[in-house]
C-alpha cells in the first residue's frame, strides 16, 4: 500500500514538473498568436522627457483649461479616484456648462496604442486628440486657442514648467505644446494585467473559468473584431453587422467622412480594462459587462449566448484589468 502511494506521488510530481497540460499550452499559443502582450512603451514615448511628462500631467488635471475652471481632462477620464479606469463611468459626460456630450467617454489607459482616437477616429494620435475637448463648446468650452494659452500663461508656475519641457523654444507656452505635453503624459498610462502574465508563460495567472472564457471568446468569433494586443482598437466596424443596433441617430465615422459606406462605423474599442470602464458602447447604453457581451454576440455575430457562456467570457475579460486597479 505504501509503495502504491509513493508511486502515485512520484507520478503526480512528474506531471507537475512537465508543466501545463496540452490544452492549456495550445490555448496559450493561440492567444499569443491572436492577441499578444501590451508593449512596455507607447509609440513616441522614447522621446518624452521627465519635464515634458510632468508638465503634461499637470495640464491633464488643470481646470483652467476650461471656460469656467470646472473641467479638466481628468473630469471625464478619471485617474486619481480609487481604481477608476480612465473614465467617469457615466453613459455620457457633462461638460463645463452642464450639458452632456453625445458619446461615452473612452478610456485614456493604453490609448496611445490605438490606431486612431475618438469613437469616429477623427484624431490620428494622442496629441491631436488632446486639443479637441478643450475647444469643444460642450466639453471644456474654451472659445479659442489663444484664450487657452492666456489662461495657462497667467499661472506663474507654468512659465518655468514649459521652459523646462521645451528648452529650445522661446515663448514655449503655445497651444501645440499644451497638446504635446498632455500626449506625453498619456503615453505613460500603460497597464499590466494577468492575461499578459498568462501569455508570457504563467499558466496559473488565469483561473479555470477565465481560461474557459478565453476559449469561448475565441471560438465564438469575438476575435473577428477584438484582436491584437489591445483586443481591438485597430479597426472600424459597423455597429450592428448582422442585426441593426437600436440607436441609428449617431452615424459614427460617417459624420467625419460623409461617405455612405462609413455609416454606423465606429472604432472597435479596446477590451483592456473593459471591466472597469462601464457603461458600454458609444452611447453608454449597455450598463453591465454581461449585457454588452450578449448584445455584441447577437447583433455582431448573430449568436445567442447562454448565461453560463456569458459569465465565463466576462470572467476572462475581467482578467484584462490592470493589476493596480483590480
Amino acid at each position: 500500500m505504501k509503495k502504491t502511494i509513493l508511486f502515485l506521488a512520484v507520478i503526480a510530481l512528474a506531471a507537475t514538473a512537465c508543466g501545463p497540460d496540452k490544452d492549456t499550452k495550445e490555448l496559450m499559443e493561440k492567444a499569443k498568436t491572436t492577441f499578444g502582450t501590451i508593449p512596455t512603451k507607447m509609440p513616441g514615448a522614447e522621446n518624452d522627457t521627465e519635464a515634458l511628462i510632468a508638465l503634461g500631467k499637470s495640464l491633464y488635471f488643470e481646470k483652467a483649461l476650461s471656460i469656467n475652471n470646472t473641467q479638466s481632462c481628468n473630469s471625464c477620464h478619471i485617474l486619481d479616484s480609487g481604481k477608476k479606469g480612465g473614465v467617469d463611468n457615466l453613459p455620457t459626460s457633462p461638460g463645463a456648462e452642464g450639458k452632456n456630450g453625445g458619446r461615452n467617454s473612452p478610456t485614456t489607459l493604453n490609448a496611445g496604442f490605438h490606431f486612431a482616437q475618438f469613437w469616429d477616429g477623427r484624431a490620428k494620435d494622442l496629441v491631436e486628440q488632446a486639443g479637441g475637448p478643450i475647444l469643444n463648446p460642450i466639453e471644456m468650452g474654451m472659445p479659442s486657442e489663444e484664450a487657452a494659452i492666456k489662461k495657462i500663461a497667467d499661472i506663474a508656475s507654468y512659465k518655468d514648467m514649459f521652459a523646462k519641457a521645451f528648452p529650445e523654444e522661446k515663448g514655449a507656452i503655445t497651444y501645440a505644446n499644451i497638446t504635446k505635453a498632455i500626449g506625453a503624459f498619456e503615453r505613460t498610462l500603460v497597464t499590466h494585467d494577468r492575461f499578459d502574465d498568462f501569455q508570457n508563460g504563467n499558466t496559473d495567472a488565469l483561473t479555470k473559468e477565465e481560461k474557459e472564457g478565453l476559449k469561448l471568446f475565441m471560438d465564438t468569433g469575438c476575435t473577428s473584431c477584438h484582436s491584437g494586443n489591445m483586443l481591438g482598437a485597430n479597426s472600424y466596424r459597423k455597429m450592428g453587422q448582422v442585426k441593426p443596433y437600436t440607436d441609428t441617430k449617431d452615424t459614427g465615422r460617417h459624420a467625419v467622412t460623409k461617405d455612405e459606406a462609413d455609416k454606423f462605423l465606429f472604432k472597435v474599442p479596446s477590451l483592456r480594462n473593459i471591466a472597469i470602464t462601464d457603461p458600454y458602447f458609444h452611447d453608454g447604453a449597455a450598463k453591465t459587462l454581461e449585457e454588452s457581451i450578449k448584445v455584441m454576440a447577437d447583433i455582431q455575430l448573430g449568436k445567442t449566448l447562454t448565461d453560463e457562456e456569458t459569465a465565463k467570457i466576462a470572467a476572462f475579460l475581467k482578467a484584462l484589468t490592470d493589476k493596480e486597479r483590480m
